[in-house]
């Protein structure tokens, strides 16, 4: 189960921080990314660092664009008790890098990146 190596301490943005705070705040984390949540924990998105950096190559207000505007509202989601490979091949077919796991009301409860997916899969085939 993909509650196994989830990560529970989560990045989370607010739909109206600014382009400038979400990079600054992904960057503070060591993060490429972050799910976008409203007050009560619900996703509402999530932005990656190629946005911002997509969105700086057109003309705007980067220090006072709200995330709102360029973040991905589609997102591709997983809940804990789902199988890490089926995970996985999510993330595969649609070229994401990270999946939120959310529970039965949209609320954030942890993140899987391919990367933690690759660990877990090294990790079982070493012992």
């Amino acid at each position: 189960m993909i509650s196994k190596i989830m990560h529970l301490n989560i990045v989370k943005l607010k739909p109206e921080d600014t382009l400038s705070k979400a990079l600054d705040i992904m960057n503070d984390n060591k993060v490429n990314g972050a799910p976008v949540a409203d007050d009560n924990g619900r996703l509402l998105g999530i932005i990656v660092k190629a946005d911002i950096y997509r969105f700086l190559m057109e003309e705007g207000h980067y220090d006072t664009c709200p995330i709102d505007w360029v973040m991905t509202k589609k997102v591709i989601t997983a809940f804990k008790g789902e199988d890490i490979l089926d995970i996985a091949k999510r993330l595969r077919e649609n070229e994401i890098e990270a999946i939120p796991i959310v529970d039965e009301k949209d609320s954030i409860v942890g993140i899987v990146t391919v990367e933690d997916i690759l660990d877990y899969i090294l990790e079982k085939n070493n012992k």
